[in-house]
């Protein structure tokens, strides 16, 4: 995982990359950080192992759980045809 600047644009294909990087960092298990949201530990595995899952709000809430940042968006960009 790079190292993050104060701000960094991210896809949410990597968001089930970076919510296992900063669960593993901040030295959470699997159980505890599911324990600690409210969720079941499958649906962190899901998080963070399948990231074809629509699971981003709750990768969303690992990230900002286990790190120092705060994740917003989405964020579209429109480009012209022309």
């Amino acid at each position: 995982m790079p190292t993050m600047s104060k701000r960094d644009i991210v896809v949410e294909s990597e968001l089930a990359a970076m919510a296992k990087h900063f669960r593993i960092k901040s030295g959470m298990t699997k159980a505890e950080i599911a324990r600690k949201l409210g969720v079941a530990r499958p649906s962190v595995q899901l998080a963070e192992e399948t990231p074809e899952q629509s699971l981003t709000k709750l990768r969303i809430r690992i990230i900002e759980s286990c790190s120092p940042y705060r994740v917003t968006g989405p964020v579209y960009i429109l480009q012209s045809r022309t």
